[in-house]
């Protein structure tokens, strides 16, 4: 019996590590919508988007230096391009350019698809077969995000409303891909080579989109630029992965559920944006819906 205990015991422990460091992960990623909302006022979205790849990219390399990290096998250059793609320039640029357009609040709504996306498209990456219920929870989710744009005036910004759907799209599969890929790279590993893989082109256009004269830009956006830089582009993904690592994928990856409900209340208590009770309402109803796509994904 007591041997029994003791070797369930390191189990047990490292699933609680894999809820507590997912939870950080989210935590931190809460953050980004609103950071980024403060920063693209003053900050050119393109540049933003390549600055804070660059800074995260350069620390990133630091940290497989300093560990002394074997380079990814060639089959793993590709889905290491694909993470790059979505979750260090897809999401980040077209989150920015939406930015411009809507409220980090009205944003925030959309997050609560991404638990979704991954799903999707960690069903058309690794062929699992969902049951039909499934797709009913998708679809209504589906229905729920595009009735709440109309309702807000979907005429008025209908560019905010496609960039953040898109955006959705983007990091969905940035995310799966990056899931699948942690597996044989490892946790922390796959973000750090995906920027490293990016940090050439990133570093050229941020050189080249770099503006005249930084002299109007305020404390408060430069902060912004490094929280998204550092700690949603780099840190955030450290804690994320190792959190799927140890809790598993599909257990640790529902707790962006909570996502949208801390980045709602930082967007209410920093930025002083308006929350109304309709756009909770649909928060709520999208989590479960995606809640409800999770259970019959298998």
């Amino acid at each position: 019996m007591e041997r029994t205990s003791n070797l369930q015991h390191p189990s047990l422990q490292s699933n609680a590590s894999g809820w507590i460091n997912g939870l950080i992960g989210v935590v931190i990623f809460s953050g980004s919508l609103p950071a980024t909302r403060v920063a693209v006022l003053e900050f050119d979205p393109v540049f933003l988007t390549v600055a804070r790849a660059t800074l995260a990219a350069i620390l990133a390399l630091c940290l497989l230096l300093l560990f002394k990290e074997k380079r990814p096998a060639r089959q793993q250059l590709l889905p290491l391009a694909i993470v790059a793609l979505g979750v260090v320039v897809g999401f980040p640029l077209l989150t920015a350019l939406a930015l411009q357009y809507v409220t980090s609040a009205h944003s925030i709504v959309f997050v609560g698809l991404l638990p979704l996306a991954t799903a999707v498209f960690g069903v058309l990456r690794g062929g699992e077969r969902p049951r039909p219920v499934f797709w009913v929870f998708s679809v209504l989710g589906s229905l729920l995000v595009v009735g709440f744009a109309a309702s807000q005036g979907l005429t008025a910004a209908p560019q905010g409303d496609l960039l953040m759907l898109l955006a959705i799209l983007a990091c969905g599969l940035g995310y799966a891909e990056g899931a699948k890929l942690s597996r044989t790279l490892g946790g922390w590993q796959v973000i750090s080579w995906a920027l490293v893989l990016a940090l050439p082109i990133m570093a050229a256009v941020t050189w080249w989109r770099v503006p005249a004269t930084f002299a109007n830009i305020s404390a408060p956006a430069w902060l912004s630029l490094g929280y998204v830089s550092l700690f949603s582009m780099l840190i955030g993904f450290v804690f994320w992965y190792r959190g799927l690592a140890q809790g598993g994928i599909a257990a640790v990856g529902q707790l962006q559920l909570l996502q949208p409900f801390f980045g709602l209340a930082l967007a209410a208590t920093l930025l002083h944006e308006q929350v109304s009770l309709g756009m909770l309402g649909v928060t709520v109803a999208v989590i479960l819906c995606v809640a409800g796509a999770k259970k019959f994904s298998r």
